[in-house]
């Protein structure tokens, strides 16, 4: 699966951090996910991370579900036929920025990772 080469591509210092990240695909977000982050329409969303970032975590709270990243294939499959790039790439770049959420880095902060290694 392209989520799991991805998620195994990532570099070994993240990857051991992640041990208990569950990787998730689904058809689309359902309602309340999409509602988690203000996106109405469900082909606006190809990933999402549900979870408790490590820099909140304490160790004090259990019991609580692993966390999540989930793709979304339908939105993907759009992306990749209206923009042509190789869906690998696409599934790589949504697991990648949905790992950045697990160690708390924000959406802004990934943009400017991202433009920075341009």
């Amino acid at each position: 699966m392209m989520a799991e080469a991805a998620f195994a591509a990532l570099p070994a210092k993240f990857r051991e951090q992640m041990g208990d990240v569950v990787l998730r695909v689904e058809d689309f977000a359902t309602q309340e996910q999409l509602a988690s982050v203000d996106i109405d329409n469900r082909w606006h969303l190809s990933g999402l991370y549900e979870g408790e970032p490590l820099p909140d975590r304490s160790i004090w709270e259990s019991g609580r579900l692993p966390p999540r990243i989930w793709l979304f294939r339908q939105p993907l499959i759009a992306e990749w036929r209206e923009t042509g790039v190789r869906m690998d790439d696409l599934v790589r770049h949504v697991v990648v920025h949905e790992a950045g959420h697990h160690f708390g880095f924000s959406d802004e902060d990934m943009h400017w990772l991202e433009d920075k290694a341009d």
